[in-house]
C-alpha cells in the first residue's frame, strides 16, 4: 500500500513511485506538514519538524510556549486563529463568529480513488492503481467537519487533493473560502512559475523569484480565463528542463480560481490553490456538505521536463475519458476562415470534396448554421437549422459529406444567448443579470444562467436533438464571453454569491449528460480559443482549441507554454491562411504545417483556393502526420529550446516503446553570418542506432551522436523550420 500510518508517532506517509509526502499529528491535535519531495524512508520527527516561538506569536497551549501555529508547517490552516498567514478555509457561524479551530479526529485508508460528486477529477480503472487517505478534522465547538482527501498514484508521481466540508450542527454555516490544497515550505528559496497572457496570447511562461508578501494568480471572470491558467509551480533557482526541483500545482476546475504563495516574516513559504474566494460564499444548511475541486500536485527532482511528462501521462490516461482517450484523433478542416458566415450547402460540399481528395478525415461546419445567424449579433440559443443556407438541414448535409468518405462536425455555443433571439424573447430572465442594472453585452451576447436547472435542461435537450438527428462525429463547444453583473433570478438574496460555482456545477452536469449520450462524438472545447484550457474541461472533452491565434510564430510560444502542464493530445492545432488573420504575418505553408503537427492537426482555410502545388504539399503534410500522430498523441514530449529564451524553438517526441522519434526545429528571424546551429536530441539510448526516415532518409546515427553532437541545421530566411523522423533500428 502506498499510504501508511504510524500509530505511535502519528505520522502519515504517502508514496508514489519516486516521491514521498509526509504529515504528522502534532500535540495529539494539530495536523502538520512535514515533507514533500524525493522518496525517502519515514524520518526522525524531531529532526524533520522544527518548532519555534516568535515574539508577538499567540500560542495555543500555555504549557508549551515554544509551539506556535504561526511558525509550524501546517497541512490545512484556518482563519481567525493564531496563525496569521493565509488560511485555507474561512467560515461565518450563526452567532457571527469567524474563528475556526480544526482538530485531528480520525483517518481512513482505502484502495482506489472515489469520484467527486458533480465535479471532474482524475480517476482509476483498477483499485490497485492508487490508494486514498481521508483525514477528518473537526471544529468541535461548531460541529463542522473538514475531510481532507489525498490520493497517491502508485506508478505515476502525482498526488491529488480535495476537501469536503460537512455541517453537523443544527445551525447554518456560511463558507467564505475553501482551498483545495495548501502546502507549507520551510524556505522561500524558489522561483514562482505561472502561465499568463491574454486572448490570442495564452499561457506564456512567467518566472519570478519569491519575495516577502504574497505572489498570486487568479481569475474573477467566471472562467479559468485566457489571462491566467489554474497552474503554478515552485522551482529551485537552478531548475531547467532537466535539472532541479519543481513542485507543480494544477486545479481541476474551469471557473474562478486563486493560487499563490505567501512568504512570511521568517521567509517560510505557504503555497495554496483552490476556488477564488472573491465574490464567493456557500450557505451550508444543517446536514449538508460542500465538495471543493481537486488539485493535482506533482513533484519532480529532474526539472520541468519530468514534471510536464508526469502531468501529460496522468491526464492522457486518467483524466481524459471515452472513445477518443486512446483512439487516433482525425485530421480536420474547419470552414471558419474559409467562409466565416458567408456559406451555403454548395460551398460546404465543395470544401468537403477538396478535403476528401487531400486525405482530410473530418469537415467541421463552424458558426452560422442556425437561426438567422448571418453575423455574430443574433440567434445564439436558437439551435435549429437555417434552411436558407442549408435547405436539407444538418442531417441532409451530414449525409452528403459522408458520401465523400469523411466525418462531419458542427460548432455550438450552448452557454450563450443573443438578445436578438427567440430564446431571449421567450425567457429574458434566463441570462445572468441583476434586476435594474444594464445587461452588459460582449460580442452581442449574454451568458445563460447555468445555475438554473431549467436552463441546463434546455441546453441538454436542444443540443442533443441536433446530435441525434444527424450523423455528427465531432462537436466544437465554444464559449465567447466572461461573466458580468453576477446575479441569478433562480437564487434567493443570501445565495447570490453561490452563482458562479453553481454555474460550473451546471455546466459540468450539462456536458456529462451530452457527452455520455453521444460516446462516438469527438468533443473539442473552446473559449475564444484557449480561455478555458484547464483539466476540468479535459475531463469531458479530450481536446481544446489551443488559441484563436493561429499564426505559426505566435503558436510556438502558446504551444510551448501550454505543454508545461497539458499534453499535446489536448491541443487543437491548425494550419490557417496567410496573411494570418490575427497577426497579419506571412509564414510558409511548410512552417505552418510543422508547428500544427505538434498537436491535433487540421486546416482552417479555403482548401479549394489552393494551387495544385499547394495541394501537393498539403497531401505530403497529411501523409506525414498520419505516420506521426500515434506517438505524438501518446508519447513523451521533450522541450529542447525555448522561444522565451531566444530566436529558436525545438521539441522532440518519443513513442512509448522508444522506437519512434520526431523532432522539430523552428527559427523566427534569419541571422546574417550567424554561428553554427545544431539540433541536439535527448532521452535516446546512447548505444542504439537510429535511422533517418523521409525524403532524404536512410542515414543512420548512434544515439550518443544525436544527443552530443546533434545535427547541423541550415536554414535561410525568416520564419523557417526543419523536422526529422527517426526509427530505432
Amino acid at each position: 500500500m502506498s499510504i501508511t500510518f504510524d500509530e505511535r508517532e502519528k505520522v502519515f506517509h504517502l508514496t508514489t513511485k519516486n516521491t514521498s509526502y509526509i504529515m504528522k499529528v502534532a500535540k495529539e491535535k494539530y495536523l502538520s506538514h512535514v515533507y514533500w519531495g524525493r522518496k525517502i524512508k519515514t524520518p526522525d520527527m524531531e529532526n524533520a519538524q522544527l518548532n519555534r516561538f516568535i515574539s508577538f506569536d499567540a500560542v495555543p497551549d500555555t504549557k508549551d510556549r515554544g509551539y506556535s501555529l504561526d511558525f509550524v508547517c501546517q497541512e490545512y490552516p484556518v482563519g481567525c486563529g493564531t496563525d496569521y498567514r493565509i488560511p485555507a478555509v474561512q467560515a461565518v457561524f450563526s452567532d457571527g463568529s469567524r474563528a475556526v479551530e480544526l482538530i485531528y479526529d480520525s483517518y481512513k485508508i482505502t484502495s482506489g480513488k472515489p469520484k467527486l460528486k458533480g465535479l471532474p477529477a482524475t480517476y482509476i480503472e483498477d483499485a490497485s492503481e492508487a490508494d486514498t487517505l481521508e483525514i477528518v478534522l473537526t471544529d468541535t465547538l461548531k460541529s463542522m467537519k473538514v475531510v481532507l482527501m489525498y490520493t497517491a498514484y502508485n506508478e505515476i508521481d502525482a498526488i491529488t487533493r480535495s476537501v469536503r466540508i460537512i455541517n453537523e450542527s443544527s445551525e447554518q454555516i456560511l463558507l467564505e473560502k475553501v482551498m483545495s490544497a495548501s502546502v507549507d515550505y520551510e524556505t522561500s528559496d524558489y522561483d514562482f512559475v505561472e502561465l499568463s497572457g491574454a486572448w490570442g496570447r495564452e499561457r506564456h511562461i512567467e518566472r519570478n523569484r519569491l519575495r516577502s508578501g504574497i505572489q498570486s494568480i487568479e481569475s474573477r471572470r467566471g472562467a479559468s480565463s485566457h489571462q491566467l491558467n489554474p497552474f503554478f509551480a515552485l522551482a529551485s533557482k537552478n531548475a531547467n528542463e532537466e535539472y532541479g526541483e519543481v513542485y507543480g500545482f494544477n486545479l481541476v476546475y474551469s471557473g474562478n480560481f486563486t493560487a499563490g504563495v505567501e512568504v512570511d516574516q521568517i521567509f517560510k513559504a505557504r503555497a495554496y490553490i483552490g476556488m477564488n474566494d472573491y465574490d464567493f460564499s456557500w450557505l451550508l444548511e444543517s446536514g449538508e456538505s460542500f465538495q471543493a475541486p481537486e488539485a493535482v500536485m506533482v513533484y519532480s527532482s529532474h526539472g520541468f521536463g519530468e514534471m510536464s511528462r508526469v502531468y501529460h501521462r496522468l491526464y492522457r490516461k486518467r483524466l481524459v475519458r471515452g472513445k477518443y482517450r486512446d483512439a487516433i484523433r482525425p485530421i480536420l478542416a474547419n470552414n471558419w476562415e474559409a467562409t466565416y458566415f458567408d456559406f451555403n450547402e454548395e460551398k460546404i460540399l465543395e470544401l468537403a470534396k477538396t478535403a476528401s481528395e487531400l486525405g482530410i478525415e473530418l469537415l467541421v461546419l463552424d458558426d452560422g448554421w442556425f437561426g438567422k445567424r448571418n453575423s455574430d449579433n443574433c440567434s445564439l440559443g436558437d439551435w435549429y437549422v437555417n434552411k436558407e443556407k442549408l435547405p436539407d438541414g444538418i442531417g441532409g448535409l451530414a449525409e452528403k459529406v459522408k458520401e465523400y468518405g469523411i466525418l462531419f462536425g458542427l460548432w455550438f455555443e450552448p452557454e450563450m444567448v443573443s438578445p436578438d433571439s427567440d430564446l431571449y424573447k421567450a425567457h429574458p430572465d434566463w441570462c445572468i443579470h441583476i434586476p435594474g442594472r444594464e445587461r452588459t453585452e460582449c460580442r452581442n451576447q449574454l451568458t445563460l444562467d447555468l445555475s438554473r436547472e431549467d436552463v441546463c435542461e434546455y441546453i441538454i435537450k436542444t443540443v442533443s436533438q441536433v446530435l441525434d438527428e444527424a450523423a455528427i462525429g465531432y462537436v466544437k463547444w465554444d464559449m465567447n464571453r466572461h461573466m458580468s453583473e453576477l446575479g441569478s433570478a433562480g437564487l434567493p438574496p443570501k445565495r447570490q454569491k453561490e452563482m458562479p460555482h453553481r454555474y460550473m456545477l451546471g455546466l459540468y452536469h450539462v456536458m456529462e449528460e451530452i457527452v455520455s449520450k453521444h460516446p462516438d462524438v469527438l468533443f473539442e472545447s473552446c473559449s475564444g480559443g484557449g480561455g478555458r484550457f484547464d483539466p476540468g474541461m479535459l475531463y469531458y472533452m479530450p481536446q481544446t482549441w489551443t488559441s484563436d491565434d493561429t499564426d505559426a510564430v505566435e503558436r510556438l510560444y502558446i504551444q510551448y507554454g501550454t505543454s508545461l502542464v497539458y499534453p499535446v493530445s489536448a491541443m487543437g492545432c491548425h494550419v490557417s491562411a496567410v496573411p494570418n488573420h490575427q497577426a497579419h504575418r506571412m509564414t510558409s505553408l511548410s512552417m505552418r504545417g510543422d508547428v500544427a503537427m505538434s498537436g491535433n492537426f487540421g486546416y482552417e482555410l479555403d482548401l479549394a483556393a489552393f494551387t495544385e502545388e499547394e495541394k501537393d504539399e498539403v497531401r505530403m503534410q497529411i501523409k506525414q502526420y498520419k505516420d506521426l500522430r500515434t506517438f505524438i498523441q501518446s508519447g513523451d514530449m521533450y522541450r529542447l529550446q525555448s522561444p522565451f529564451e531566444g530566436n529558436t524553438t525545438a521539441w522532440q517526441f518519443i513513442s512509448e516503446d522508444g522506437k519512434d522519434i520526431f523532432a522539430a526545429y523552428f527559427r523566427i528571424l534569419c541571422e546574417v553570418n550567424g554561428g553554427i546551429s545544431r539540433m541536439k536530441f535527448t532521452a535516446l539510448e546512447a548505444d542504439a542506432v537510429y535511422e533517418l526516415l523521409g525524403v532524404n532518409g536512410g542515414k543512420r546515427y548512434s544515439g550518443d551522436e544525436l544527443m552530443n553532437i546533434g545535427l547541423t541545421v541550415d536554414l535561410w530566411g525568416d520564419f523557417n523550420s526543419r523536422t526529422w523522423r527517426f526509427r530505432k533500428v
